[in-house]
């Protein structure tokens, strides 16, 4: 590994651009040394083969608050997400397994093929709405943001009316350095009172919705792997899942949305190309997944024994940044991976992860963003970014990287 040590984040000219150092650590030290906004210092990999080997090895996990690992945040700012204090759940071995196993047989893309004309619908009313109050207009405010928070309060059973409660409390989950300790243990603890009430009231009163299924169980499922795959989840579970998957729910696919628009639109022509063949919206979406640099972090996880990456010993206890968005642009994975190319296939972008910790709600967020698309190109066809696309602002002080905002006319 390099003594020269990068700071993590990287900068990069614009909102939407690649950072340069990409390409010269893939080429040159492709397990360098990084300095995380705490000050202490992790392995950093931006090879595509390296990263999805480590993210597919289930003998290694995200850090939690028991791991010696490096610290992201300074101390006191960083949310439950950057502390590894965020879960009371199992993160690794048969009980990690078991856990998937009864929350992702509702993540399923034949479940969410069957939620689609909800979805659809939302998304018309709410691109309605936008076009009712006139251009220039806030993408990410009007539409990025509010689709896939009802999508999830749908999914959960909570009320859609609270969307700017858990939009506080899941910035102050992500956070790096946007929040005092003090903000984030407010808010850390109003979020799990609230979320188990929600639980208490589920268990009182049961409805056709994600939370209230988890706490029943499947007792005569034929298809549990075993007796306890049929139970259903304990309180500290359902809360800890119920918060997980609002924050995802809320902040990554809301960041998406804006940030995808915003490449198809940012060259004129890739919008131009969906308006000719709307056929190529499935797998624009995946080069949108791929293509995008301003994914936030990665993905960290804890070394518990000695390995050997690209050569280099990588020693126990050390902490590992996957990059998956470098990773995306490598070119022994990807031709022509610096081009967006909306036909491309295959795909195989590493942007929900891999492996026993890839994304649960994976299937969820292709779906929004199908619909999401398909509407624009119906609804809007000459939808474009009201300001230049280097005027496009970052999100700053999360694990996860977004847009401030999207205006865009039309």
């Amino acid at each position: 590994m390099t003594e020269q040590v990068v700071r993590l984040p990287l900068a990069t000219d614009t909102a939407l651009d690649a950072p340069a150092e990409w390409e010269e650590l893939r080429e040159r030290c492709p397990v360098a040394h990084a300095s995380l906004p705490s000050g202490d210092t992790a392995v950093y990999l931006t090879r595509y083969e390296h990263v999805r080997s480590l993210l597919s090895d289930a003998r290694f996990v995200r850090p939690t608050a028991n791991d010696n690992a490096a610290r992201v945040a300074p101390d006191g700012v960083g949310g439950a997400a950057a502390t590894g204090s965020s879960t009371a759940l199992p993160d690794r071995g048969e009980p990690h397994r078991r856990w998937r196993r009864r929350v992702g047989k509702y993540f399923t893309a034949k479940r969410m093929a069957a939620l689609r004309p909800g979805m659809t619908a939302m998304a018309e009313d709410l691109v309605d709405a936008m076009v009712e109050q006139g251009a220039p207009a806030d993408l990410r405010a009007g539409l990025g943001f509010p689709l896939p928070v009802y999508v999830i309060c749908d999914l959960l059973g909570v009320p859609a009316e609270d969307r700017d409660r858990f939009s506080h409390w899941s910035d102050t989950f992500l956070s790096v350095t946007r929040f005092s300790a003090e903000e984030i243990r407010d808010a850390q603890a109003e979020f799990v009172a609230y979320m188990a009430g929600h639980i208490a009231a589920k268990r009182a009163e049961p409805a056709d919705d994600l939370l209230s299924a988890l706490i029943q169980g499947t007792p005569d499922a034929e298809d549990a792997e075993d007796a306890e795959d049929a139970e259903g989840l304990s309180d500290d579970e359902l809360v800890a899942t119920g918060m997980g998957l609002l924050v995802a729910g809320h902040e990554t696919t809301a960041n998406m949305i804006g940030k995808m628009v915003s490449m198809l639109l940012e060259d004129r022509s890739r919008w131009e190309q969906l308006l000719a063949d709307p056929a190529l919206v499935r797998t624009a979406v995946e080069e949108s997944l791929r293509f995008d640099a301003n994914l936030g972090f990665g993905l960290r996880r804890y070394i518990s024994e000695d390995i050997e990456i690209d050569g280099e010993l990588v020693p126990a206890g050390s902490t590992v940044v996957c990059s998956m968005p470098a990773a995306n642009r490598d070119e022994r994975a990807f031709a022509g991976a610096d081009d967006m190319d909306l036909s491309r296939l295959p795909n195989p972008h590493l942007t929900f992860g891999a492996g026993p910790h890839s994304c649960l709600g994976q299937a969820l967020a292709r779906t929004e963003l199908q619909v999401v698309l398909e509407t624009l190109l119906t609804r809007l066809p000459t939808l474009r970014l009201a300001v230049p696309a280097a005027e496009l602002r970052k999100t700053e002080g999360l694990l996860v990287g977004g847009l401030r905002e999207v205006p865009v006319a039309w």
